[in-house]
């Protein structure tokens, strides 16, 4: 099925993701897909339907082995690994299931790693992070060890990790799945406001909360996209 234009920002077609066997396995099978700016993008399906597959093409974290994928209208297919990383570095942020923060820093120190990467200056990135985990409202625990953060803190502060290098768009692979319900819908609820800052979102979700705050829901069924819902 053909996505719904989104707006061209990220755009898939055809787009399929082998490994090698035995026996070989197509774990995506002609994706075609769409992604607008600011628009939130929730993708749901069964486990082993190829989400996290897809989530790792959209960020330049793995190649296609066919189709064609364009970011900002940029074909990726024939740019070497360094524009890769410059173009992952300078178009997303991450949010994983797992908030992956280093124990032994503090949660600004944490933050300022996606600028480290950006080679942002260290004098610029102070007010940066500030910003970032005002955002999320963590700018309270700014200079505490992660180990001492809440898991719902945590998710949090990887969020402010994920934007504070302004990507254009930001991918989560399971952002609830750790949660309790109270801070699930913390983080559902920041989900959303980064999209009202001009953020696109594409979510790997099992949470229909987070499906149904998203702009539009496509299920991954056996790699291939199958509807396109869009919130009422």
């Amino acid at each position: 099925m053909n996505a719904d234009p989104g707006g061209g920002l990220l755009s898939l077609r055809g787009v399929v993701r082998e490994f090698a066997g035995p026996p070989p396995v197509r774990a995506l099978d002609g994706v075609d897909l769409e992604l607008g700016q600011g628009e939130y993008l929730a993708v749901q399906g069964p486990s082993g339907a190829g989400k996290s597959t897809l989530l790792n093409v959209i960020g330049l974290l793995d190649r296609p082995s066919a189709g064609a994928y364009d970011v900002n209208g940029r074909a990726t297919a024939a740019l070497s690994e360094r524009e890769r990383d410059r173009l992952r570095s300078s178009m997303f942020g991450f949010v994983f299931q797992s908030s992956h923060m280093l124990p032994g820093r503090t949660v600004a120190a944490n933050v300022a790693l996606a600028l480290q990467i950006q080679g942002i200056e260290h004098a610029r990135r102070a007010e940066r992070v500030e910003d970032a985990l005002r955002s999320v409202g963590l700018l309270s625990r700014a200079n505490a060890p992660t180990f001492q953060l809440s898991g719902g803190e945590r998710q949090r502060a990887a969020i402010a990790r994920a934007i504070v290098g302004c990507p254009r768009v930001l991918l989560a692979d399971e952002p609830t799945g750790n949660l309790d319900h109270a801070n699930a819908t913390d983080v559902i609820a920041l989900m959303r406001s980064v999209v009202t800052e001009g953020i696109s979102v594409v979510v790997i979700t099992h949470d229909d909360r987070v499906a149904q705050s998203a702009d539009r829901t496509v299920q991954l069924i056996d790699g291939r996209v199958h509807g396109h819902l869009r919130a009422s």
